[in-house]
């Protein structure tokens, strides 16, 4: 990329509470050639935008400070609205966009009429594919087999155990369309954008980039996954200091996820089923997330 080149994108990151991840994440977007970096903070408190101080001079960086926690998808329309380029970039501020990923999602997005998403490699410090990145729909079926732990048959039997994340799978060598992509990093064609709405802001947090993804889909625009567009991601940074809340608010937006898009296809009956299993997923796993920290500060009182 020649010094000084700029793509027609804008990349909006949403805080909260990031701490210096996001000097990372800012810098990245800067030197990928983005054309603004929108930082909307969800009044975070630990002190995270004073890490953003030493690229203030720079005037593409623009900072938006909201007075509350409005979720992140409301956020993300938030800076979607101040943005005016022709692709709008979401991506979360522990993430990386590592040498060359940004021109390469902007090539996918920019050659092909149809597509209207596309989303980078995410992956750990070490190089491994995180999941996420590249999967089918959880439809409850799917969603079922994962949770029960049959999607470990998918060897055996693939046509009824597959599960709906797709990181086990070969990496493709080329861009591939998928069905959905993770909100962490996230590129979006502004057409598509006001074709088929902005973010769904009855979520808070988890599930609304599933929502996208699947009204992209319902308006014929392709969500194309692009393997040479690497992004490090360091995830859960921003809320494992919260577990219970992201855990509630992610089997919430399942439930409204599926009541927008299944409902209707499920008998009354079939439906409550499907309630009540998200909900005791949810107990099920903060009975877990519970028995863990009682035992963490049993080992710590004891050290």
């Amino acid at each position: 990329m020649p010094p000084g080149f700029m793509h027609n994108c804008d990349v909006i990151v949403v805080n909260y509470n990031a701490g210096e991840l996001i000097a990372d994440c800012v810098a990245s977007a800067l030197s990928e050639g983005a054309m603004h970096v929108i930082v909307v903070d969800n009044a975070s408190h630990d002190g995270s935008l004073a890490h953003l101080d030493t690229f203030l001079a720079d005037k593409r960086l623009s900072i938006i400070r909201n007075e509350r926690n409005l979720g992140f998808a409301a956020a993300c329309n938030v800076g979607a609205k101040v943005s005016g380029a022709d692709a709008l970039l979401f991506l979360n501020p522990d993430c990386v966009l590592m040498a060359g990923a940004l021109r390469c999602m902007m090539d996918a997005l920019q050659n092909d009429a149809a597509t209207g998403m596309v989303g980078g490699f995410l992956c750990n410090p070490d190089g491994s594919e995180q999941p996420g990145g590249r999967r089918v729909f959880p439809t409850p079926r799917r969603a079922f087999i994962r949770a029960s732990g049959l999607s470990r048959l998918n060897g055996l039997f693939p046509s009824l155990c597959a599960d709906f994340l797709m990181h086990r799978e070969p990496l493709p060598v080329e861009p591939v369309v998928v069905e959905a992509i993770s909100g962490a990093c996230m590129l979006v064609k502004r057409e598509a954008l006001e074709r088929v709405g902005p973010w769904d802001e009855g979520y808070f947090l988890h599930c609304e980039d599933l929502d996208w993804c699947m009204r992209f889909k319902l308006e014929q625009w392709r969500v194309v996954f692009v393997p040479q567009a690497q992004v490090v991601h360091a995830k859960g940074s921003c809320s494992r200091d919260r577990p219970f809340f992201v855990e509630w608010h992610k089997h919430y937006g399942m439930v409204r996820f599926y009541k927008k898009f299944f409902k209707a296809r499920y008998s009354e009956g079939l439906w409550r089923c499907v309630v009540v299993g998200v909900w005791l997923r949810f107990c099920l796993v903060s009975t877990a997330l519970a028995g863990r920290l009682v035992l963490a500060r049993i080992g710590g009182a004891r050290a």
